[in-house]
This record gives structure tokens, sequence and C-alpha cells, in this order.
């Protein structure tokens, strides 16, 4: 008896799952429904294999003077309606928040994810 199951491109999305690299891309708006930029990456902890952070890119044209800014999985809100995800941040405090270039001598540490949980007041997910 064969117990597989075949897993097709249009099965990796579901009603409560979705693989990850259907998710980059995703659009990220706040309250007011203004776009915010589109989540770039997913930082996955290796232990728990939980998301952690979306990381989003924003501001910049074409690709230049653009940011990243980690953003508690905790923090993002599914909708449906919209095709993605939904923050209460407005474009003011994502100015401020903790950002990084997108450079490869970038390097998450635990200080780092301290500085973006405190700052968007998220309780620490890895250490």
């Amino acid at each position: 008896m064969n117990d597989a199951i075949t897993i097709t491109p249009a099965s990796l999305t579901s009603t409560s799952l979705i693989a990850a690299d259907k998710v980059t891309g995703t659009s990220v708006y706040n309250l007011a429904g203004e776009k915010l930029g589109s989540v770039d990456n997913i930082m996955i902890d290796k232990a728990s294999g939980r998301a952690i952070y979306a990381v989003m890119s924003f501001g910049g044209f074409l690709g230049m003077g653009e940011g990243y800014h980690a953003l508690p999985w905790s923090t993002l809100k599914y909708s449906h309606d919209k095709g993605g995800y939904v923050v209460d941040l407005d474009k003011d405090r994502l100015t401020d928040a903790p950002v990084h270039d997108g450079g490869e001598d970038f390097m998450w540490t635990p200080e780092y994810g301290r500085r973006v949980d405190g700052y968007y007041n998220a309780p620490m997910m890895w250490f």
C-alpha cells in the first residue's frame, strides 16, 4: 500500500498554511490601507521552525535606497480582502524603526532582535 502524498504547486497554499515562497512578494498594508512595502524574506527559528520575522522592503525607487525592516511575525495579520498582510503602523513610525540595507555584511544577532522586538513592543521570540 502506498501512502505517499503528492504535493503540487496548487496544494502549497491552503486556508491556514502557505509555502514560504508564496509569502515573499506579498504586500504589507497599514490599517489605513496604505501599502507600506512587501515581504522580502522570512526569518525562521531553526530550533522551533516558527516564523519569527517578516523582512519587509520599504522605500526607495526601483530598488535604490530601499531599506529592510524586520517586522515581528506576531504584528502581521493576513487580510483576505487585501490579499496581503496588515500591520498597525503608519509610515512615520516605520521610518524610525530599526532598518538594514540588505547588504551581505548584515548579521542577525540577538541584540538586533531585541531592538526590533522592543521597538514594536513585541514579545522576544528568539535568543
